[in-house]
Order: C-alpha cells, then structure tokens, then sequence
C-alpha cells in the first residue's frame, strides 16, 4: 500500500520550490565566480592571448616575460604597434636590462648560435627559446662558469658530449626540442640540481651515468617514450619532483621507495593498472598524481592518507573543457602537449589552493 501525501496548501509547496531554485541560482553564481577567478580560466586566457599574438606575428618575447604571459588589452595595443621593432633594437634593449653574465636569445629567425658568442665564456646562463637551432655547439665546453642552460622549444636534435665537462651546471632545460637520446657525459655534471627533459617526444630511455646525479631533486621526463622509470633515476638519492606522466608505463618498480626523499609524484597519462603497496614506503611523499581508466588497485590508505593529497584524474579534465579558438588546438604535437603541461600545472595549483582530495 502506497504512502498517502496530503497537501493543505498549495503556496507551502510552490514557497518550497522556489526556495530551493534561488539556493540553487546562488550555488551556480558562486561557482562561476570562482571559475572567473580559478587559475584553469587564466590559462584558457592567457592561451587565446598567445593565438591572437601569434595571428599578428608578435614576437613571444615580447608578450611573455619570465615565463609570464601578460594578457592586458592595453599591452596588445601597445605591442602591435611596436611590431616593427628589428632585431637590433631588441637585442639591444634585453642587453641593457640584463646582467653580463646572462645571454638570451630568441626568435624563429635564429638558426645557429651568434658567432660572437663563442668569446663570452664569462656567460653564467643561457636562455634560448623557440628558434630553429638545431645544434649545440662543442665549444660550450669552454663556458666553466655556466649555472643554467635553460634551452625551451628550439629545434635541438642531441647534446653534445661536450656538456660534461660544465661541472658548475645547477639546471638544464631542453623540454620540448627534437632529443630522441641524451649523452651519458652528462652525468658528470655533479652540481646539476634540475633537469627537464619534458616534451621530446622519443626518448625512450636515460643513460645509466645520470645515476651520478646526486644533487639532483627536480626531474622532469613527462610526454616521452619511456615504458620503465630509468635504473638512474632510481639512484637519485635527493629526487623530491619525479614528473613521468604522459609516457608508456604498465607498472611501477619494487624498489620506487628508493627515493626517500621524494614529495611530488605524477604519474597520469600512463598504462597503469595498479599502484604497489611500497609507495606507501614514501614518507615525505606528499602529493601523487595517476589517471586512466585501466587502474583499478589502488592501495586503501594512499586514498586515505591526511598527509598525501591523492589526485586521480580518472576523467581526463583537459578533454572536458571547452576552448575559445579550438581549430587552433590542431597544431603540432608537441604545441597540444605543451599547453596540455601547463594546463595541468595549473590544475594542480587550483586544487592546492582550494585544499580538493580527489
């Protein structure tokens, strides 16, 4: 027998209802005033920023300033109309602002090193992005004073052996050129603290040597070929960032609770189908990235852990978002991984701030 539902007065249930519908109104205003303010919604802003700039052949040194893309309208106008600036007159002005000891270069219209710069073995950086050189010159072995060699979206096809012999080198970034190998001199570079080896694509594996790298802490291998992390990863004693996402890996090894010193994990865009009880081993690990609707065992007290923030992307929120501009998302692979990259690190930000366990 049904339950009998007895209304008195029609105005109660409609107050109800229309209660519940501006609740609900609210909740969408304060969610949408969140998302205005979510650093997701600044990079979709900063990336149809960058696609404008790129239709109207605008240089990215000139928008983007330490790593920063600023997106104000006042600076478009300004930029457009200083479009004509040549060549000359920019490197003249980067000299002016920056040290001695820095060297920057950048533009499609470089296709090798300056000639001069074979003489500035003072330089102590190196800071060279999206140009066409393909090669890095053996003379760098002469540059024994270089601490960063920061080497972003060129068109690099190896590095040099000659690269051992900078034992001052603390970071070297190489992410998104053409490496399918890296040499094994490199591992003498005992000083070397970060690494990026981010977005080439072929790597498949790293040279035992790097085992060497005992002060490393930072390493970045993400979008490659990888189907094991490295023997010499592993021995990285002081390893606290590990980024192995987006690379072909089935499983984890036994012994991944070598890295005692680890804090940051990602591992998402992989074939894993399990996570192994040893991470739990990882006592300063305090954040582990995974995604992929294969992994099915995950350890019950990593998802439970109060110090681990667990995130499991087992939908992909790139693919669920929406872009202004999205036939400009057909570029090259390597174009859709590098925004995907910093969409995710941004991702990542978004829930730090916001304390999310997902």
């Amino acid at each position: 027998m049904g339950h009998k539902v007895i209304v008195f007065d029609i105005s109660v249930i409609r107050g109800l209802w229309e209660t519940r519908v501006r609740k609900h109104q609210e909740r969408q205003k304060k969610e949408a005033e969140r998302l205005e303010q979510s650093a997701l919604e600044k990079i979709k802003e900063e990336w149809n920023f960058v696609q404008e700039c790129r239709k109207k052949g605008i240089p990215q040194s000139v928008y983007c300033k330490n790593g920063f893309v600023d997106t104000s309208v006042r600076l478009l106008e300004r930029i457009e109309k200083n479009s004509s600036l040549t060549k000359e007159s920019l490197s003249k002005d980067r000299g002016k602002r920056k040290s001695k000891f820095i060297f920057e270069l950048s533009g499609m219209e470089w296709k090798e090193f300056p000639d001069f710069l074979r003489e500035q073995t003072h330089l102590k950086e190196w800071h060279i992005e999206n140009t066409l050189i393909q090669t890095i010159p053996t003379y760098i072995q002469l540059f024994q004073a270089m601490r960063i060699l920061d080497l972003p979206k060129n068109q690099i096809t190896h590095l040099p052996a000659e690269i051992g012999y900078l034992k001052s080198l603390n970071e070297l970034n190489v992410s998104f050129n053409h490496l399918k190998s890296v040499p094994p001199e490199l591992g003498d570079c005992e000083n070397l603290e970060k690494l990026d080896l981010s977005g080439n694509l072929e790597l498949t594996e790293l040279p035992f040597e790097l085992s060497n790298l005992k002060q490393v802490t930072f390493v970045d291998v993400s979008a490659n070929k990888l189907s094991s992390i490295p023997i010499c990863v592993l021995r990285m004693s002081n390893l606290q960032w590990l980024d192995i996402s987006n690379n072909q890996l089935n499983d984890l090894p036994q012994d991944i609770d070598r890295l005692e010193e680890l804090q940051s994990f990602l591992l998402h865009k992989n074939k894993l189908t399990y996570l192994p009880q040893v991470l739990l081993n990882l006592t300063k690990l305090t954040l582990l990235v995974v995604s992929g609707e294969d992994l099915v065992e995950i350890p019950t007290a990593i998802c439970e852990s109060s110090t681990l923030k667990f995130v499991s992307l087992m939908d992909n929120p790139i693919g669920k978002t929406n872009y202004q501009d999205s036939e400009e998302m057909t570029g090259s692979e390597q174009d859709r991984q590098y925004f995907e990259k910093e969409f995710m690190k941004a991702y990542i930000e978004d829930l730090k701030e916001r304390g999310t366990h997902v």
